[in-house]
């Protein structure tokens, strides 16, 4: 299974926001999708950053409510793992253990084309073994 196998079912919308809005808002947005990263995009719709939730709690842990009046672009992850459309859910999860991220971006010619998390990638893994369960029991079953 491939990246865009993932990005087929789940859809390939980017949410994003700007590197100059506040840390308040960004987190109001995060919690308003009901998502753990939004990018941050470059002029062109290439990857300039992340903002996530561990972005936001970290800043909080270390700065306190003054954090809140912070900028996404001061506290975003600059640098990005990535991943294609064709690369392989087995690279994807290599890449995010060895990381230790949860989102990844997938970039396509430069532009960032959707973004796949580890419970992505759990799902289509789960969904590949079951249907490897129950090719095995139809063949079991055809003796």
């Amino acid at each position: 299974m491939i990246v865009a196998s993932i990005l087929n079912s789940k859809g390939r919308t980017v949410r994003s926001v700007a590197p100059e809005m506040s840390v308040r808002d960004a987190a109001r947005y995060l919690t308003e999708h009901g998502i753990g990263a939004a990018m941050v995009l470059d002029a062109e719709g290439g990857p300039a950053g992340i903002f996530s939730e561990r972005d936001f709690l970290r800043a909080v842990a270390e700065k306190g409510g003054p954090a809140l009046a912070k900028t996404v672009g001061d506290l975003m992850t600059r640098d990005l793992a990535v991943c294609t459309p064709t690369d392989s859910i087995d690279a994807v999860m290599a890449t995010m253990t060895n990381r230790r991220c949860r989102h990844l971006p997938v970039v396509d010619e430069g532009k960032v084309v959707g973004v796949v998390s580890i419970g992505d990638v759990v799902k289509s893994r789960i969904a590949e073994a079951e249907t490897e369960a129950q090719a095995l029991k139809a063949y079991i079953a055809s003796g």
